[in-house]
């Protein structure tokens, strides 16, 4: 194993090792850059978002039941409702199945409309989407932002991902489209049919989201991923 490597291991704290690797090497490769211009140092907190409230505009403005979303999509009419109401945030694959049956694109319950021909965010601008139960304060696996809302006719959906330790058990999901994965911070568990994947710092995988997968962070410290999601729609 190279020295860099183990000393990339040994720094726990990621913004420590953001910080000292200037002064552990006379010049920083593209990778570290680019790693360090997703740092979540900006002093503020991202804005949090709502989708549920989006995905009830829509369902309602196309004159569909909670029922008839449910038959589209096999989601329970139960959780959908909780997702409209606010008390869970719905993880990418739900959203993904929400905006095919609503005939929307995913990146509008994200960032709302798209309308721009290219986009900037900043550090302090980035849109938070926590998964959890509003009323337990419980998280089940992760947060993510969006790093590119308002960018009309867009294909891929790029968020910085946080992946934290849960007790959660969850199923594997399968969606249209296909994920691209490089993990920035901590391990990541990639389960794809019957194989299961550790991937670290500096490690990517892309696979097709039509096979059933689960993305989970590995073991007791949390993950930071940057995640592509590819959809037609």
């Amino acid at each position: 194993m190279e020295e860099k490597d183990v000393q990339q291991k040994e720094r726990d704290p990621y913004q420590d090792f953001l910080s000292d690797i200037s002064s552990q090497f006379e010049r920083k490769s593209e990778e570290e850059a680019f790693i360090q211009s997703l740092g979540t140092t900006s002093g503020e907190e991202p804005t949090e978002i709502k989708v549920g409230e989006r995905v009830k505009q829509v369902r309602e403005q196309k004159g569909l039941s909670l029922e008839d979303v449910s038959q589209r999509t096999d989601i329970e009419a139960s959780y959908l409702r909780q997702i409209e109401d606010g008390e869970v945030a719905p993880p990418l694959g739900i959203v993904i199945k929400l905006a095919k049956a609503l005939e929307m694109k995913m990146g509008y319950f994200i960032s709302g409309e798209e309308n721009r021909p290219y986009t900037v965010v900043r550090k302090k601008d980035r849109k938070l989407v926590s998964r959890y139960d509003s009323e337990k304060g419980k998280y089940y696996g992760y947060e993510y932002e969006s790093l590119a809302p308002h960018k009309k006719d867009r294909h891929m959906e790029p968020f910085l991902v946080t992946l934290v330790p849960s007790a959660t058990e969850e199923e594997r999901s399968a969606h249209d489209g296909q994920e691209f994965i490089y993990v920035l911070e901590g391990e990541m568990e990639v389960r794809l049919k019957d194989e299961i994947h550790v991937l670290e710092p500096g490690d990517s995988i892309y696979y097709d989201s039509t096979v059933p997968h689960l993305v989970k962070c590995h073991g007791q410290e949390p993950a930071r991923i940057l995640a592509v999601l590819y959809t037609e729609r």
